[in-house]
């Protein structure tokens, strides 16, 4: 790799060249909940690597919970108040849920979005399948809708029967580029 400093080219290895690109990609790395926690720049997000094949990338300035009821040092759901999460679940037996105000978004093994707002909850697939309801739905009745990859629903507190859609490429690209993707 070449790299121009002032008017004299030089050379470097592309291994320091990875190196340099990581670290200035990472700000720092830290624990939280026992998972392990990167901060990046550009965008600005927080990439949470967590036991059980779990990986949550938490846009800046997302309010998110995660739950571990069972105490094993895996997170089971994250709690999201607001703004968007990309969640990467490995298929594992026990699933992976996301509760927000107005939905819950259930999963065994897949790549999604959630994005939080005080009016509604938009959840778009990338890969694989995403089971949705809505948060107050009742425990019997056709309340779930089922996800595939590139669908999306929104969930607003209304009421309304939840309208699987194909997203435009727009919408996709827009909320994807908020987790650098």
């Amino acid at each position: 790799m070449r790299v121009r400093t002032g008017s004299r080219p030089s050379t470097i290895g592309l291994p320091i060249a990875v190196l340099a690109l990581s670290w200035a990609a990472a700000a720092s790395a830290q624990t939280r909940d026992g998972c392990r926690v990167s901060t990046f720049t550009d965008p600005p997000r927080e990439v949470l690597d967590c036991p059980g094949g779990v990986t949550l990338s938490a846009e800046k300035g997302a309010a998110y919970r995660l739950i571990d009821a069972d105490r094993n040092g895996r997170p089971e759901a994250v709690e999201l108040d607001g703004k968007a999460l990309l969640i990467e679940v490995a298929p594992r037996g026990s699933g992976f849920q996301v509760r927000t105000p107005h939905a819950v978004a259930s999963v065994r093994g897949t790549t999604w979005a959630v994005d939080a707002g005080a009016g509604a909850t938009a959840i778009f697939v990338e890969d694989g399948a995403v089971r949705v309801t809505r948060r107050d739905a009742p425990s019997s009745g056709p309340a779930a809708v089922l996800l595939r990859a590139g669908d999306g629903v929104d969930v607003a507190p209304d009421g309304a029967a939840l309208a699987v859609k194909r997203w435009a490429r727009e919408r996709r690209l827009h909320l994807l580029a908020r987790f650098g993707r």
